[in-house]
């Protein structure tokens, strides 16, 4: 396992360990992976990022370098990452940290955002709750994921997440099997049926991640599947100061098949707050 370049100890003392390139004196951007990933989703993005800024990319709890502490919660994901940002803002002595979240890894970075003023802005690819009446994925996912992780069956239950959940073909599964993170992927699956357990909570509802305000740009894949766009327009309706940019072409892991898209939509949303 590749060792991280820092670990910050978050509230309820779990080590959570995160990687850094790009440019030193760039203004610092953290990015926050999605479920069964780790910090190396973002091998296409991160290097297209490295030219404008300090990156810090992080193995979220239960996964690659981090540790991990039982009863799980959301809320410890959003502490985690508001203990990030607040570590790399005051390391950098700068006036505040960047956050990209792809997935629940984009709700993880809403829901920081009401924890620290040290989050200046937010970018989060599909990262919204479902609103109510809608999920995603059919009705007995919840249990099928969970009845897999019992038994220990961690590929099955990656690929029906995958399918089921976030709308891969088969085609896109067979060619993701290939792909030499795969088994990194496999190894990180049982930590799904927990976050697909609580991703509907009310302390990750669209009622209160839609408190954030701070700046948020929600990216939208154009080919998504229809829940994704539904739960963007409805955060989006409710954030203070949000935007909404859909990627043509896109679906839900742009990052890895549009990643100068996705790549330019962060520094556009960077500069046109900051102007």
């Amino acid at each position: 396992m590749t060792q991280p370049d820092l670990v910050v100890r978050s509230p309820d003392g779990t080590d959570i360990a995160f990687f850094r390139s790009g440019l030193p004196d760039g203004p610092p951007l953290l990015l926050v992976h999605g479920a069964s990933a780790d910090h190396t989703t973002f091998r296409a993005l991160a290097p297209r990022l490295a030219d404008t800024f300090d990156v810090y990319a992080v193995d979220r709890r239960g996964r690659g370098a981090s540790g991990d502490t039982l009863p799980y919660a959301i809320e410890r994901e959003f502490e985690d990452v508001a203990a990030v940002a607040t570590a790399v803002a005051t390391a950098r002595a700068s006036n505040g940290v960047d956050v990209f979240g792809h997935s629940y890894g984009g709700r993880c970075a809403l829901g920081a955002a009401l924890l620290t003023g040290w989050i200046r802005r937010v970018i989060s690819y599909e990262g919204a709750p479902a609103p109510p009446g809608e999920g995603y994925g059919d009705s007995d996912i919840v249990q099928k994921l969970a009845a897999l992780a019992a038994a220990g069956h961690n590929e099955a239950l990656l690929e029906t997440f995958l399918a089921r959940v976030v709308g891969m073909t088969p085609g896109d599964l067979d060619a993701y099997r290939r792909d030499p993170v795969w088994p990194r992927r496999v190894a990180a699956a049982a930590t799904i049926p927990r976050e697909v357990a609580v991703e509907a909570a009310n302390a990750a509802g669209l009622d209160r991640l839609g408190g954030v305000r701070q700046p948020v740009l929600q990216l939208l894949g154009g080919e998504s599947l229809p829940a994704f766009g539904s739960a963007t327009r409805a955060l989006d309706a409710r954030l203070t100061d949000g935007r909404v940019t859909v990627i043509a072409g896109a679906r839900h892991a742009a990052h890895h098949t549009h990643p100068d898209d996705v790549a330019s939509a962060i520094r556009d949303h960077v500069d046109l707050i900051s102007v």
